[in-house]
Order: C-alpha cells, then sequence, then structure tokens
C-alpha cells in the first residue's frame, strides 16, 4: 500500500511533521513493511525541498533507512508556464494557478507510485489518522475486491480528496485525466467527471447514473481521515473544513503524575490552565511565552523520577510550541552526593537547577533518568527566548518508580 502525501511551503505553518508521526505510529510493524510513504515536496526551491528532506532525515532516520519513508520532489520542467494559464470557471487567476498545480503534482505522484505497490492512497499533509488505519484500509479493499466489486475508488474520508484509495492499476486512467483538463477544474471534481464517464449513459435518468457511480465509488464508514489544518497552502484561504463521521481528535494526553504544587507566569487561554493539565483533565494553552518564564512542579512530598515526557503543540495547533527552553530539577541531596554531578554529566544553572533535557524542533523533551539524582523537590521548565506563538502543553508525564 502507497500513501502519497503532497506538501507545499504554507505562508502561515506546515503540518507536515505531525502529519508524518501520526501515519507512522498508527501502524503496527508488519504494516510498516508492507507499506510505502512518499513525501512529495512539491516546490521548484531547492534549498527548501533540501530543508524539509533534512528535517525528515532528522526526525525519521529509521524509517527513512527501512523504506518507509521516500522523499521526491518535481522537476519544474514537468509544470507549464502558470503565467499562459487560461482563466476558468470565473476562478481568480491565484486560484486557478494553485489548482491547476495541485492537479499536476497529484499526477506527478501517482506515476512515481505506481509501480511501487497495489493500493495507492491520495493523503494531504496536513490530516490525522486512526490507529489500525491500513488494517481497515487493507481489509475493506480486499474484501470488495473478493466481492467481484468492479470499484475504482474506496472512500475512506467525506473531505475533498483525502483518503481516496485505488488500484494502482487503475492510475493511469486517473493520471491521464488529470493532465488531459489541468487547466479546467479541481482534481476533485476531475475524479467525479472521470467516473461519470466511465458507468454514466447519456440516454438514462441522473439516478441511473448515481447508482451506477455509488457501485465503483465506495464509501466507508466511519472516515478514517481528518483534517487539522486551518491554513491552506493558498495564500490566504482559511481552510475549517472538518469530516464529521471521523469523530473527536484526540488533543491532550492525560497522566496520573505525582502530587505537586503548579505554579507558572504564562497566563492562560480561558481555563486551559497548567493546573488542569496536570492532572490530566486538559491541555495547558498559554499566551506569548517569554524569556525568563518558568512552568514549575514543587513536589510534595519530594519524588524520585525515572523519566519525563512533555509534548508541546496538538494536532490543530501544530506551532503552538514551547521553543528553547530546558528541563531542569532541584535535588534534595546535595551535589556532592550525587556521582551524576561530580562526573559533569548534567550542566548546572546559577540558582543551582541541574538540566536534564531540552524540547527538539517537535516540540517534545523527554528523558530518563532512573533515579540517579536521588529525591527530587521541584521540576520547571525554563523558557530561554521570547515566542511570538503562544504554547500548548498537550501532554505532562512524570514518571515515578511507583507509578508508570
Amino acid at each position: 500500500m502507497v500513501l502519497g502525501v503532497p506538501t507545499v511551503k504554507r505562508q502561515v505553518q506546515s503540518y507536515l511533521m505531525t502529519t508524518l508521526r501520526n501515519l507512522v505510529d498508527s501502524m503496527t510493524q508488519d504494516e510498516m513493511e508492507e507499506c510505502i510513504i512518499v513525501v512529495f515536496i512539491a516546490e521548484w526551491d531547492i534549498d527548501y525541498v533540501h530543508q524539509v528532506a533534512s528535517q525528515i532525515e532528522r526526525k525519521f532516520p529509521e524509517h527513512l533507512g527501512s523504506g518507509l519513508i521516500e522523499v521526491i520532489s518535481p522537476p519544474k520542467a514537468f509544470y507549464p508556464d502558470m503565467d499562459k494559464l487560461e482563466q476558468t470557471l470565473g476562478d481568480p487567476m491565484e486560484r486557478v494557478k494553485w489548482r491547476t498545480k495541485q492537479n499536476l503534482d497529484f499526477a506527478f505522484l501517482m506515476m512515481y507510485a505506481q509501480p511501487k505497490g497495489t493500493f495507492y492512497v491520495q493523503l494531504e499533509d496536513d490530516i490525522q489518522t486512526k490507529k489500525g488505519y491500513i488494517a481497515t484500509m487493507k481489509k475493506f479493499a480486499l474484501q470488495k475486491t473478493s466481492e467481484k466489486k468492479n470499484w475504482f475508488v474506496l472512500d475512506f474520508c467525506q473531505l475533498g480528496f483525502i483518503g481516496k484509495a485505488f488500484k494502482t492499476i487503475d492510475l493511469s486512467a486517473l493520471v491521464t485525466f488529470l493532465l488531459v483538463f489541468h487547466n479546467d477544474k479541481p482534481c476533485d471534481w476531475l475524479l467525479d467527471h472521470l467516473i461519470q464517464n466511465k458507468v454514466c449513459r447519456f440516454d438514462q435518468p441522473a439516478k441511473h447514473c448515481k447508482k451506477a457511480k455509488e457501485n465503483v465509488w465506495i464509501h466507508y464508514k466511519p472516515s478514517l481521515f481528518q483534517h487539522i489544518g486551518t491554513h491552506s497552502s493558498l495564500k490566504g484561504k482559511v481552510q475549517k473544513l472538518k469530516d464529521k463521521q471521523f469523530g473527536k481528535v484526540q488533543l491532550y494526553f492525560p497522566h496520573e503524575n505525582p502530587k505537586a504544587e503548579v505554579e507558572t507566569q504564562i497566563k492562560p487561554y480561558k481555563t486551559y490552565t497548567l493546573q488542569r493539565a496536570y492532572k490530566g483533565e486538559s491541555y495547558f494553552w498559554g499566551l506569548l511565552p517569554q524569556q525568563g518564564d518558568l512552568l514549575q512542579f514543587t513536589f510534595d512530598p519530594p519524588v524520585v523520577i525515572k523519566g519525563f515526557l512533555f509534548r508541546s503543540g496538538n494536532v490543530e495547533h501544530p506551532s503552538d510550541r514551547l521553543y528553547n527552553t530546558t528541563v531542569e530539577v532541584l535535588p534534595v541531596e546535595p551535589f556532592t552526593n550525587i556521582p551524576a554531578i561530580a562526573n559533569k554529566k548534567y550542566k548546572v544553572t546559577e540558582d543551582k537547577y541541574l538540566i536534564i533535557g531540552d524540547f527538539d524542533d517537535m516540540g517534545v523533551a523527554e528523558g530518563v533518568i532512573n533515579g540517579e539524582l536521588g529525591e527530587i523537590k521541584t521540576l520547571r521548565l525554563h523558557v530561554h527566548i521570547d515566542s511570538d506563538n503562544w504554547a500548548i502543553l498537550s501532554e505532562i508525564h512524570i514518571e515515578t518508580p511507583e507509578k508508570r
């Protein structure tokens, strides 16, 4: 099964890494061995292509090495002169260029994917899926094939072109249609027209055509994919469409943390307080963290810490992360009694906290210390730079020997 994920430069924020992480984490190991995720960087700016490719390489080295993820980009020569397109459907030229390029992007990606698998699934770079989505799609596709259903599309999402699955042997017809009519209509309209041309007669009523199309365009419910992006790749377009059949997207991950007094100078948005996030009741959403701000957890009584995980941002606001922020602890024991300090394993701040971790560029800080620092009185997150974004903490997990 080949999953096609086209991505382009967005003006406001990118959802690509969040999408890839979700696609990978929602697979089993066996599923990873029979899938390929093709990331198609549909840009001609080679510096930007290298930037995105390098980011994927840093975040998913194992999956690039195994062949689960492939990264490609197109030559500019594949595309026509976008300034010479015909204005159609009464759309402004900017939109005509955007949908024309999308048609050609999809065609290129499909041609690359066609020889690589049995089934092809068209996705986008700003989606969320469910655990077991690969097994569900595979089972449904094989079931409809075994029933002698001559299907053309299996639809796993009700929005646009997301979650549309095809037999790779059928992609040639769709690619040809996208190439021939690239300037005329959006890709989802062209897909509908292609199927109508394949199964509908001109001398029969519309209801016969509708029924014929339903036989080859088969919908699966509930939906397996949800659109999470708000800012479209079309400049200035805000896209708030949601698939109501998908259900709720998980925005935070609750844990039972040790008893602590929780405080921060960062002002919360509405009821999204740090106290509620620590208790696993919601997520923390703070307004514009500034240099020197702290998110502090003082334990009563002090605790031994095995490990920690702090996840910032969530699928609806992936850019609301903690940037340039360290994880620091204040042990009860004097430093002279802690071997890890003598071995200079940890740096010490001016106010005698130990730096045990920091947030990466995916907005995650995690680590294992296995109790080597003894009992900890206070753990804090220390912000070192003014942020242009609000910040979300969607997961707080302080692991102690008693509870995981």
